[in-house]
């Protein structure tokens, strides 16, 4: 079916009318853009094909950097049948058809690159249907995603696969695709040098996109070149590529944590701008900088946490856009604020020895003693009131008998730590000079 499909398009679509980006489409492998750390000479895809020998792969980038013309140019270069098939509009029926023909071309010695577009939204029963054609030859699999493998393909394929990562077109790639667009049609794209740069920046590493865009320049008659306003209101921005349950949203979450830990206050504002801009909800991002305020930021600066809450309670006030501005500022607030994860570490000790003392008693004489029996049996006797010594500190031991006193929290140098720590220091004095025989 895959076969018959791919025919019946090239017959009805000529290559010399077809889409720009169809008839610029590679031919061979080093014409392939962008991608020279697979497809060059000491790439993983270049030393297979001069070996003449392919094994299975999983071809894993952003859309339109040339995922689907790879996967064609192997079946050329080491002499395969192709065969094709998308996850979005295939199901069983389907994949028994292509295994059951790339069978009967075994059988006369042709062996069979099955491309899988979109290889992430089989589910993983069908993704384990691939596994024993695989592992008896009858196909070698070159399935492309845009998702990350390791979240979305079961591991028993993966085992079976090599990961290969194509990179996002960068500008002097983008830039290539221009120059062979132009020469295609035998004419300059109407754009100043500025337009053109605000063109390759507008197509955020799709060389496919950047294609459709020229494609469309070139059908419009103009009376002068564009500058980059010109363009701006002939051409639709691309919407940045983000979703919000996949890698992409982990991504730049993990971008805005590390930047904000890093105390840049620039690059925490780029990458919260690029997860509001491209729809992330404000109340997640808000949740995660409550978060950060704890972990990285804790009594270093006690306030950090007060304006994260005061961003929650003024989005939730004013809403979008103008609630986003208390968003910037509280994030402005964390990335300038002195960083301590003396609480987080404090809580994962506390919480550590919590689990290996079980339900150790406290020493009796802090126990409250609310009946005449727990007060018999010596429930808060000779505890020491603290606000009855002269300094406010009565200096007595709150542990367990069954432990030693126990150091959980090591209060860092920065910000408001350094003043606890000292509190923390004369305490500690006063306790020893008390505890003095």
């Amino acid at each position: 079916m895959a076969d018959l499909f791919a025919s019946e398009t090239a017959a009805a679509v000529p290559a010399d009318v077809g889409p720009l980006a169809d008839r610029l489409r590679p031919r061979r492998l080093d014409e392939v853009v962008g991608q020279d750390h697979l497809t060059g000479p000491e790439g993983a895809i270049g030393r297979m094909v001069a070996a003449g020998r392919l094994s299975s792969m999983i071809l894993w980038g952003p859309p339109g950097t040339g995922k689907t013309t790879i996967a064609r140019l192997l079946a050329d270069a080491v002499g395969l049948r192709f065969a094709a098939i998308s996850a979005v509009f295939s199901g069983v029926a389907d994949l028994k058809k292509v295994f059951a023909e790339a069978r009967e071309h075994a059988r006369m010695a042709t062996r069979t690159l099955l491309f899988v577009d979109e290889i992430h939204r089989f589910n993983r029963a069908q993704q384990d249907g691939f596994l024993p054609y695989v592992e008896d030859g009858t196909v070698i699999l070159v399935g492309a995603t845009t998702e990350n493998p390791s979240f979305e393909l079961n591991a028993a394929l993966l085992s079976r696969a090599q990961v290969l990562i194509l990179n996002r077109l960068d500008a002097a790639a983008l830039g290539q695709l221009l120059d062979r667009a132009e020469a295609e049609e035998q004419r300059p794209l109407p754009l100043t040098p500025a337009a053109r740069e605000a063109l390759i920046a507008s197509a955020d590493g799709d060389g496919r996109f950047l294609l459709n865009q020229a494609e469309t320049l070139f059908s419009v008659e103009l009376e002068e070149a564009l500058d980059p306003a010109g363009l701006a209101a002939l051409l639709h921005r691309r919407v940045a590529v983000y979703d919000k349950d996949r890698e992409g949203h982990y991504n730049l979450i993990s971008a805005l944590h590390k930047s904000l830990r890093g105390s840049d206050p620039q690059a925490a504002l780029y990458y919260l701008a690029r997860m509001l801009v491209a729809g992330e909800e404000p109340l997640y991002v808000l949740r995660r900088m409550v978060r950060f305020a704890s972990e990285d930021i804790g009594l270093a600066d006690p306030q950090a946490l007060v304006q994260c809450l005061a961003a929650k309670d003024a989005y939730d006030f004013l809403g979008s856009p103008e609630g986003e501005l208390a968003i910037v500022q509280a994030c402005l607030y964390l990335a300038t604020a002195p960083k301590s994860n003396a609480a987080y570490v404090a809580q994962k000790r506390a919480w550590s020895s919590a689990k290996q003392t079980g339900s150790l008693m406290p020493p009796k004489n802090i126990l409250n003693a609310p009946t005449r029996l727990m007060k018999d049996i010596g429930y808060g006797k000779d505890y020491a009131y603290d606000h009855d010594a002269a300094d406010g500190f009565s200096g007595d031991d709150y542990w367990p008998e069954e432990m030693t006193a126990q150091h959980f929290y090591a209060p860092s140098p920065r910000g408001f730590e350094a003043k606890i720590a000292e509190r923390l220091a004369y305490w500690d004095r006063l306790r020893e000079d008390r505890q003095k025989p």
